[in-house]
């Protein structure tokens, strides 16, 4: 058995609108499968500046962060031999600021897709929980009244 691998990941659930911004993996693990756009964190990288970094690669999609969806894992099950590190994955939930979605870096194909579409495109649990969470915390801030006690 070789060297266990744990690594940092970090996501991001993007929204245009009701659309959810979703990528094809175009590599192992889970190679064809569609999932948000994400990646490894860099040694000395800030967990925001990644997210927005692997967007931006995977999709050509610029974006501001909304806030943090939570803290997810990948623990390797044997069912995949692809797929044979630990992962501990930051997502963060996102606004779509610029930009028309293209397969870059790793990813086979980059889109837009309607929530409910999105939610059954995706393959694996943990990702549609982030998606669904990405929702109501998104609904959350939008509707917070700012300081002045105007909605926004």
């Amino acid at each position: 058995m070789g060297e266990q691998q744990i690594s940092v990941g970090v996501g991001a659930v993007v929204f245009r609108g009701r659309e959810v911004l979703l990528i094809k993996r175009g590599k192992p693990p889970f190679k064809g499968r569609w999932s948000i756009p994400g990646g490894g964190l860099h040694h000395g990288e800030r967990l925001e500046d990644a997210a927005i970094r692997e967007v931006m690669e995977e999709t050509g999609v610029s974006i501001r962060l909304g806030g943090l969806i939570g803290v997810f894992e990948a623990i390797p099950a044997g069912a995949d031999p692809d797929f044979n590190r630990h992962v501990v994955m930051v997502d963060y939930w996102a606004e779509w600021v610029a930009g028309e979605p293209a397969a870059g870096d790793d990813a086979a194909a980059a889109e837009f897709a309607a929530l409910d579409e999105a939610l059954s495109r995706v393959s694996w649990d943990e990702t549609r929980a982030a998606i669904a969470r990405a929702e109501k915390l998104r609904n959350i801030a939008v509707q917070t009244p700012d300081s002045a006690g105007k909605r926004r």
